[in-house]
């Protein structure tokens, strides 16, 4: 076997220093995945070479974008080019989640945190979930303008359930990630809706199969904004003193 080289050894390094802060844990998404071996070796890939979390953070737009305009160029495309449109728009939502994932890894665990990290942290994260999904309802044909305005109205839901909890936070409470319709479960269920809508390109696409999963996240997600509001105002009632 041969002599370990210096970038093997800092990679090394910086794995053994990927345990997760104790501090940080009460304000991080709680993601299974964060603790895969391939996350962790990746995460140390890139802050042995100095990639910013913070720019991270910024690249998760590119695939957001990838994927909103991917459906709205899905009522204009041809069937074959339909069905690449929604298998590359399922593709980008899923990066758009490993970003999410990599930036907090290596800013936590990779010891690169910033003075500006958790700016950086949520204000992508939010525009993100409106490029996703208020394009969405541009590709709900079925529903002509009113699939326009359900997007949109999913997209509001998606972006306050996020500042009710980050409110919850700035009151001194520990952030609330429960669902039923948090992040990781909005992008899975509408990453499930674009592979699903693949066989409807054959009878002819209108977005049906879209449409119920945005009926899905926007239901999910109203029920989780009440879910945490009703935590935060519990919480806050108990922290008075009786």
């Amino acid at each position: 076997m041969g002599a370990p080289t210096a970038s093997s050894i800092a990679r090394g390094s910086v794995i053994e220093r990927m345990q997760p802060v104790p501090s940080a844990r009460a304000s991080r998404r709680p993601l299974k995945t964060r603790g895969r071996a391939w996350a962790r070796r990746l995460a140390a890939w890139l802050a042995s070479r100095h990639v910013p979390p913070n720019a991270i953070s910024l690249l998760s737009l590119v695939p957001a974008a990838a994927a909103g305009l991917c459906f709205l160029l899905l009522p204009h495309a041809a069937a074959p080019l339909q069905v690449v449109l929604l298998i590359v728009a399922a593709g980008s939502i899923q990066l758009r989640l490993l970003a999410n994932m990599l930036d907090g890894l290596v800013a936590v665990e990779g010891g690169r945190r910033t003075p500006t990290g958790d700016l950086f942290n949520e204000v992508p994260d939010r525009i993100a979930d409106i490029v996703i999904l208020a394009p969405v309802g541009y590709a709900v044909t079925w529903l002509g303008s009113a699939g326009i305005t359900l997007g949109w109205l999913v997209a509001l839901l998606a972006v306050l359930t996020a500042y009710v909890r980050v409110f919850g936070g700035s009151l001194g409470l520990a952030q609330s990630f429960r669902g039923p319709m948090a992040k990781q479960h909005r992008m899975a269920t509408l990453t499930l809706a674009c592979l699903l809508s693949v066989p409807e390109v054959v009878a002819g696409f209108q977005g049906r199969i879209l449409l119920l999963g945005l009926l899905v996240i926007g239901l999910g997600a109203a029920l989780t904004l009440i879910r945490r509001l009703q935590l935060i105002a519990r919480q806050l009632q108990d922290r008075e003193p009786r």
